[in-house]
């Protein structure tokens, strides 16, 4: 009998672009939640790989953009108690933040890391649009490496 990981996996793959967004905004939270997983669901399945980057890229990248709000309204009860983030990760953020800027926005979409970076993002008050740009960028590069992994070793 397959795992309950697996059959929750198999469940958000059988919603297809609308399981495959649900899934990155929440592994762009914090929730731990492996969206590369679905991912790699619908392309085997045969889903079109560009709109499974289109979806996958806006879902995280929404995801992401939510914590860099919950930093930008610098309540430390909220982003400890949703985020489950301390105040003194997040400033650690600010000496990187404060030589990069938005461009850091680029690593949101590392594990672990990456929502500690749009939170610090939102707090230090750095550009939303800018922030938005940066964060798709990288966003959409990781997913498009992953499809073409995946495609690439396919055939």
């Amino acid at each position: 009998m397959p795992s309950k990981l697996i059959t929750e996996k198999l469940d958000w793959i059988e919603l297809g672009l609308l399981g495959l967004f649900l899934t990155t905004f929440l592994a762009a939270t914090v929730v731990p939640f492996s969206s590369e997983a679905v991912l790699a669901g619908l392309i085997l399945a045969d889903m079109d790989p560009v709109s499974c980057l289109i979806v996958a890229t806006l879902g995280n990248t929404i995801g992401g953009l939510t914590s860099f709000g919950l930093g930008h309204l610098g309540n430390w009860h909220w982003i400890n108690r949703y985020l489950k983030v301390e105040e003194r990760s997040v400033n650690k953020w600010k000496q990187t933040v404060d030589k990069f800027g938005a461009y850091t926005a680029l690593l949101c979409w590392l594990p672990f890391v990456g929502d500690l970076i749009a939170i610090a993002l939102g707090l230090f008050k750095a550009s939303l649009w800018r922030v938005t740009i940066w964060m798709t960028v990288g966003k959409a590069a990781r997913y498009a490496f992953v499809i073409w992994a995946l495609l690439y070793s396919t055939h």
